[in-house]
């Protein structure tokens, strides 16, 4: 067997596993050295390749995909610091806990360390932040070195989704020369077996449940009219809300939703969900008349700082962290039990061991009333120029059915934190809050788009201009996207922060001002561009983008001062009506 052939039976028996064990999507990125991967991939009937020139926006293309379809996604890129590009949305991977099978090409190990162009140090490029690293065997064509291609392949799918899922990292050392011949005889085939139906190693992997006695357990120490909270942080199980909220009815207890908890929408009882929390929470007053006697947190950390200080302050409480597999994302520092169970199941078997609890209506009703006054302040009123508060108010009014809503991080994830209320509609709730950055969101809706579903990118104007190359697939692909820009030209978060205070350095190193005409870039790719002025405005907008096909993009623009002065107006408001119901 020569060289090109050996190369394209082991690259082939590599991507036709991958495809068996369940990957239909890849993400390239064009190099000379990833050819055999590159052109494999693209020569595989069952993949759906998409071409993303820059590394960066490919890996977070990538990860909105995985997000959207809650199934692992392969990247390929060249050697050298092309590489190193995937690095920040890898890290976001691992803390998102998104399914991405990195595959790096590099030279051959008698040009590593040697002075070769493009050729840099790839083992372990990503250390700590991928599940597994896995340096590939140069390219062999006898039956055991396909099955063990096959096998290595069969693995990455397996470890990406096991546990806790996440990143992981193969990388292949290739020889020139580099095109493979895809006319071989039985290419896909392993000889081995010279037929290969299913996976080489397929996987029966169960759910976590607590044993009987555990749940006995929780239910004793957690009965008969204790005052609890429940508190749905970031996730994505679509059967996560319906079960929760049946807990919470029968137990007669208050719902902290996050808005990526799911739990906010959908078709499932509402009644005892608290969106507001946030808004009332920042009171200190208020937060002592909340004290809880247990805290059960399902999922990752709310976003909400004020849920943060409640946290904190009730310390001596009770405190439980459900988890589906192993991990520790717990920042208070506060003692926490954890429960490593399957949070559907464990909903369904607390529900099934407390028939008899009796409930404290009072304490259920007492965030019920704070959550209808601050809903009431948080909804009302309309300004002649649209604050970014109406920009989530008017998009949640207008966002179509069985649609995603993706949100960018700083201003724009707090906003949707506190003007998104419950509604019957099926929308699907993603942002980046791994490691909340602001880089990637552009590629990460446009990624999410990829399914044919409608998407709404919610992000700020930095964000915008740190990722506007991920605009190029949208325009490529023509994919079906609506951006809504919000442009108060800078970082309007830190305008709320004690930075803001200095006036010397603030506009140069925080409020960091951008003054840009986003329609010009928006036009170059391709997109529909259009101006909201007032709430109305956006409404008709939007809906009138929902109809067009491909990059739709409508720009807010609005102050930072004027918008710190908003936030606050309807945060006092709020307290001053919740503190004198309490009189």
């Amino acid at each position: 067997m020569n060289h090109i052939e050996t190369l394209s039976r082991y690259t082939a028996n590599f991507v036709d596993e991958l495809t068996k064990s369940g990957v239909t999507d890849v993400v390239i990125s064009p190099g000379s050295r990833s050819t055999p991967l590159a052109l494999t991939f693209t020569e595989h009937s069952s993949i759906k390749e998409w071409v993303i020139i820059d590394e960066r926006s490919a890996a977070f293309f990538a990860m909105g995909i995985a997000k959207q379809t809650n199934r692992p996604v392969a990247l390929i890129c060249t050697s050298g610091t092309a590489a190193a590009n995937y690095f920040p949305a890898i890290v976001e991977a691992h803390y998102s806990r998104v399914p991405l099978i990195v595959l790096t090409a590099d030279r051959p190990h008698e040009l590593r360390d040697v002075g070769a162009p493009q050729a840099i140090e790839q083992i372990k490029l990503y250390g700590d932040y991928v599940k597994w690293f896995h340096e590939m065997a140069l390219p062999e064509g006898t039956p055991e070195m396909l099955g063990y291609a096959r096998n290595k392949a069969a693995r990455a799918v397996y470890m990406a989704q096991e546990g806790n899922p996440g990143p992981l990292h193969l990388n292949f050392p290739f020889r020139e020369p580099l095109n493979p011949d895809f006319s071989l005889r039985n290419l896909w085939e392993s000889p081995a077996t010279q037929q290969q139906t299913q996976s080489v190693n397929p996987v029966f992997d169960g759910k976590k449940r607590l044993a009987a006695q555990h749940v006995q357990q929780l239910v004793k120490t957690l009965g008969d009219g204790q005052k609890g909270v429940i508190v749905c942080g970031p996730q994505t199980d679509p059967d996560f809300a319906s079960a929760v909220t049946e807990l919470a009815r029968i137990w007669g207890l208050p719902v902290l939703a996050d808005p990526l908890s799911q739990v906010r929408t959908g078709s499932h009882h509402k009644d005892q969900v608290i969106e507001s929390y946030d808004a009332f929470l920042r009171n200190k007053s208020i937060r002592e008349q909340l004290k809880p006697d247990y805290i059960i947190r399902f999922g990752a950390m709310p976003v909400s700082k004020a849920y943060l200080f409640y946290v904190k302050e009730n310390k001596d409480s009770k405190q439980y962290l459900v988890e589906n597999y192993t991990g520790y994302r717990e920042p208070t520092g506060n003692i926490t039990e954890f429960i490593f169970a399957d949070p559907v199941m464990l909903c369904e078997d607390l529900i099934a061991g407390s028939a008899a609890f009796d409930v404290d209506t009072g304490w259920l009703n007492r965030w019920q009333e704070m959550n209808s006054i601050s809903k009431k302040h948080l909804l009302s009123g309309t300004e002649a120029a649209i604050t970014e508060g109406e920009v989530v108010r008017g998009l949640c009014d207008v966002i179509p059915e069985d649609s995603t809503l993706y949100v960018g991080n700083s201003m724009a994830i707090r906003d949707v934190d506190s003007f998104l209320m419950t509604t019957p509609k099926n929308i699907s709730i993603l942002a980046n809050r791994g490691a909340n950055g602001i880089d990637g969101m552009i590629s990460s809706g446009v990624g999410a788009a990829t399914t044919g579903k409608p998407v709404t990118l919610l992000l700020g104007d930095l964000s915008f201009f740190h990722d506007m190359n991920g605009l190029l697939a949208a325009k490529h692909y023509k994919l079906n996207i609506t951006i809504l820009l919000v442009n108060n030209n800078g970082g309007g978060i830190f305008s709320f922060l004690p930075q803001s205070n200095d006036k010397k350095h603030f506009e140069a190193l925080f409020g960091t001002p951008v003054d840009i005409e986003f329609e010009n870039a928006i036009t170059m790719y391709g997109g529909e561009y259009a101006l909201a002025t007032t709430e109305d405005h956006l409404k008709e907008l939007l809906y009138t983008s929902y109809q067009h096909e491909g990059l739709s993009v409508i720009e807010v623009k609005t102050d930072r001062n004027e918008n710190v002065e908003w936030h606050r107006a309807k945060w006092h408001a709020i307290e001053k009506g919740i503190l004198q119901e309490g009189d």
